[in-house]
């Protein structure tokens, strides 16, 4: 595979937690297609993995092509236009850089002289980087030829229940399924606050819990915002969360409690006690009915939008809707 294929590929990662993908409702969307003792697969996990592959290839196949369009229309190949607008654009590290990863890394484990390694440093290192500027290119090009995309996911039911902010009769609610200690839903968090502000008074976001049971301290801090809510307290602390995802035990937990004024011993006891378990596991299930396994995932009038999504992804979603009669 050439590197401008695996360039294809890659655009499509590295946006959420397990990256959920859109489920398509047939007949019951909770209904078994496989069982099992102790466990099934439902119609929307099994249909949501035909609809995620449609869009990732779509998605692949529009790059590509734009890509070959414009590299006919400058008389290069398509394959040199990546290198001019990706490659070269991409941050490289510099010596002194990857020295000190290096160094931090040496300090962990034994490794082989720094000349050696280097190379494969400088591709670490690089990613990132690499990914922004592929990013970037596609967005333009995308831009530069009035890109139109007729795709959609399928519409669901999904339960419009807990924590909310916005207009109450909003003619756009989103449900969003998130994770405290998932790096992408803190990353997404910054693109929900744009979207509420660019739309005040058209929307309105509910907050449902959705723990990975790889995230071990998950669990405890989506029961933690519901103990701060019996105060008043719920978004403060909601906001807490996300800007402490490396500190999520219980003891942290009671920490940001005192911060935010909370009645400590009301507080304490509600999560001690596990008295919001049951609603965050509510929350789940009602989640995983809809074929969501990863987060974050937003729930646009129904329309599932997967991962931590630019900006534009929510506002083509939004303003169709708001442009529907």
């Amino acid at each position: 595979m050439s590197r401008l294929s695996i360039a294809f590929v890659a655009l499509g990662l590295l946006v959420a937690c397990q990256k959920p993908t859109a489920t398509q409702a047939k007949v019951d969307a909770s209904a078994p297609v496989a069982s099992w003792k102790g466990g099934s697969i439902t119609a929307a996990e099994l249909d949501a993995q035909t609809f995620d592959m449609r869009k990732q290839t779509l998605d692949q196949m529009l790059i590509r092509r734009l890509i070959e369009q414009k590299a006919k229309e400058e008389n290069i190949t398509a394959e040199a236009l990546f290198k001019r607008e990706v490659v070269d654009k991409a941050k490289k590290p510099t010596d002194d850089e990857m020295k000190k990863f290096y160094d931090e890394q040496a300090a962990k484990q034994q490794l082989p002289p720094f000349e050696q390694v280097k190379d494969q440093i400088a591709q670490y290192l690089e990613k990132p980087a690499m990914l922004a500027a592929q990013q970037a290119f596609a967005d333009q090009l995308k831009k530069d030829y009035a890109v139109e995309v007729a795709l959609k996911p399928p519409r669901l039911e999904v339960a419009a229940e807990g924590p909310a902010r916005g207009a109450p009769g909003a003619r756009v609610t989103i449900v969003e399924f998130s994770d405290y200690q998932c790096p992408y839903c803190s990353r997404a968090e910054e693109t929900v606050k744009e979207v509420m502000k660019a739309y005040d008074g058209k929307i309105r976001l509910v907050y449902r819990d959705y723990p990975l049971p790889f995230h071990p301290q998950a669990q405890k801090a989506a029961e933690a915002a519901h103990c701060a809510g019996d105060q008043g307290k719920y978004w403060e602390m909601h906001e807490k969360l996300f800007a402490n995802q490396q500190a999520l035990e219980p003891p942290a937990l009671k920490g940001y409690a005192k911060d935010l004024g909370l009645d400590q011993g009301k507080f304490d006891k509600c999560l001690d006690a596990g008295e919001k378990a049951s609603l965050v596991e509510t929350n789940r299930k009602a989640g995983e009915k809809v074929g969501v396994t990863g987060t974050p995932a937003f729930f646009i009038n129904g329309y599932l939008l997967s991962g931590a999504q630019p900006i534009g992804e929510f506002k083509s979603i939004i303003d169709s809707e708001l442009a529907r009669k």
